[in-house]
């Protein structure tokens, strides 16, 4: 049996796709753990979870107001934002914190999100066995291949990184902090990702397994007496991060549902929605995966999680996205024909009726989307995740107890 330590930031969509991978990998016997910022990342975390502190929770408070005062700038701009004043700062605070974690715990796998360099960073300098968290796509095919002096000023900006810690120079300079040579447990699939993939992970394992939280727990205290069975049910859902940029959008959503036979659920606060038409419900949260399952269609920003999970319920999309990975995530949706791209800032009301009309009366997308369901059920959610990653434990050797 083996010990397990995840590594993951205080984001929801980061920390999920870990949680049922995790209770699988107890299930059969090994043991878990969590370490990353204390506060928000704990409450997202299951009861009698194990979490071990990777820094002061003065600092989670600080990148949780950082992260939500980002500028809302877009494509590489954003990029540079996310690594210079998120990710690097979080890596340089972490990696002591992470240290401290491995020992404490006697972890044999470093399991470390692509935006917790700070495991990676532990995990080369130990050269110990770790693996990526892929919890989206979107850097395992280089959103930044049409950018490439941009590109390689944050390779070299991860090396220094590691250098400033004392990994090894020859190891700093080969690979990246993002990819492991060990592992990358990619919680999507072959054919949503499309070509590129082995330009950017260099011929390094990768673990196609599809969402892996379809299965996890969630309190279900919905209001369903307010659907109304005999209207196709809409999901409109722009992520847990993006509440302030996403005030002029909710009300061009509102306006194109106006009047139409589609009931939608917004997930949104009251104050961007205060007058919302009879047929949409706002609700600040929502149990995603039984919306879902009772859904037709959904809105979304390109959350890779939030992608995936539709997908998997065979559900076409319109996607809206607005910085990130979301792009690159969007262009799949488009590529594998289950989805409709609209442009977040400066869609109409009308465009986006037209689009959502299409998603739920077009059937090439309708089939495109359940194609991509039984392909993202095809890779084997947690279980497979579990294999992979057990199968990077040191066997004993022969004649041990």
């Amino acid at each position: 049996m083996g010990r397990f330590l995840f590594v993951v930031p205080p984001f929801t969509g980061h920390v999920n796709p870990t949680i049922p991978v995790a209770a699988e990998l107890a299930a059969r016997g090994h043991e878990v753990a969590w370490t990353g910022l204390p506060g928000l990342l704990q409450q997202m975390l299951p009861g009698g979870a194990r979490f071990l502190p990777a820094a002061t929770q003065e600092y989670a408070a600080e990148v949780a107001t950082r992260t939500e005062r980002r500028p809302d700038v877009r494509g590489a701009a954003a990029y540079k934002f996310l690594t210079e004043e998120v990710l690097t700062p979080m890596c340089h605070a972490m990696v002591a914190g992470v240290d401290a974690a491995v020992e404490r715990f006697g972890a044999d796998v470093l399991v470390s999100d692509q935006q917790t360099w700070a495991g990676a960073l532990v995990g080369r300098r130990r050269q110990m066995p770790w693996v990526t968290s892929a919890t989206t796509s979107a850097e395992i095919v280089d959103p930044l291949s049409g950018l490439p002096k941009v590109a390689e000023s944050m390779h070299r900006a991860r090396v220094g990184i590691q250098l400033a810690h004392d990994v090894p120079v020859e190891i700093a300079e080969r690979g990246d902090l993002r990819l492991s040579e060990h592992l990358i447990l990619a919680y999507t699939s072959r054919a949503l990702v499309g070509d590129g993939l082995e330009d950017v992970t260099s011929g390094a394992p990768v673990a196609f397994v599809g969402p892996s939280a379809l299965g996890r727990p969630e309190e279900d205290d919905f209001d369903w007496h307010l659907v109304d069975p005999g209207k196709p049910l809409v999901l409109v859902s722009l992520g847990t991060l993006n509440a302030s940029a996403g005030a002029r959008f909710w009300q061009v959503a509102a306006e194109a549902f106006a009047g139409t036979g589609w009931q939608g659920v917004f997930v949104t606060s009251d104050e961007f929605v205060p007058d919302p038409p009879p047929n949409v419900l706002v609700r600040r949260w929502i149990p995603q995966l039984a919306v879902l399952r009772r859904a037709s269609a959904v809105v979304s920003h390109g959350g890779h999680n939030t992608v995936c999970e539709s997908l998997a319920n065979g559900l076409p999309l319109v996607v809206a996205p607005i910085r990130d990975d979301q792009p690159v995530v969007a262009d799949q949706v488009e590529r594998a024909g289950a989805g409709v791209r609209v442009k977040f800032a400066r869609v109409k009301p009308g465009d986006l009726r037209d689009a959502i009309a299409r998603t739920l009366a077009d059937e090439e997308l309708r089939s495109g989307a359940r194609r991509m369901a039984d392909d993202l059920a095809s890779c084997g959610g947690a279980p497979a995740a579990a294999d992979a990653l057990a199968g990077l434990l040191t066997p004993a050797p022969a004649g041990s107890a």
